[in-house]
């Protein structure tokens, strides 16, 4: 069992502080709904490049990863998460549940047994832990409703996303 990740982005510097380290980001975008971030994965066996918008009214970070070669498990990510700003300085705490997206076919919530084994070793509160609970299920419902179209569900949020091209070595 692990601690609560807690991640950092400081736009100012542009780098992505982790439970593994400092990343220098690529690109930091501040847009009405939250953060846009992305940045490679140097030294990842199977990962390239990274793109996330944090979406704190959401509870969630977005996000979508760009292989090294071959077809990818899952088309988006979501983090479900407690996401702040204040000053440049963006903090993302990772409630342990997360939502893998196929896009137009289905979407599971993962990680279940974490975020109980996490409550139970006093790592999230029980308000912590039910917010992620109702988050995971609103957002995997409405995902539904809008037949696992992410661009859709988060049309019907008033949300429209841009992502760019990854950047490859």
């Amino acid at each position: 069992m692990h601690s609560v990740k807690v991640e950092r982005h400081d736009t100012l510097r542009r780098q992505h502080h982790t439970n593994t380290g400092i990343r220098e980001v690529d690109f930091y975008r501040e847009h009405d709904h939250g953060l846009y971030v992305a940045r490679p994965f140097y030294g990842h066996p199977r990962i390239a490049y990274w793109q996330a918008h944090l979406l704190p009214a959401l509870g969630v970070q977005l996000c979508r990863y760009t292989l090294h070669g071959g077809r990818r498990d899952f088309d988006y990510y979501l983090d479900i998460a407690r996401i702040r700003q204040e000053d440049g300085l963006w903090e993302m705490r990772d409630l342990y549940l997360d939502v893998v997206l196929w896009e137009g076919v289905r979407a599971e919530i993962l990680d279940t047994d974490e975020l109980l084994e996490a409550r139970r070793a006093q790592f999230v509160s029980e308000e912590e832990a039910l917010y992620a609970v109702e988050r995971a299920h609103v957002i995997l419902n409405q995902l539904a409703q809008h037949a696992y179209r992410p661009q859709e569900w988060l049309r019907a949020q008033g949300i429209v996303l841009e992502w760019r091209e990854p950047v490859l070595a």
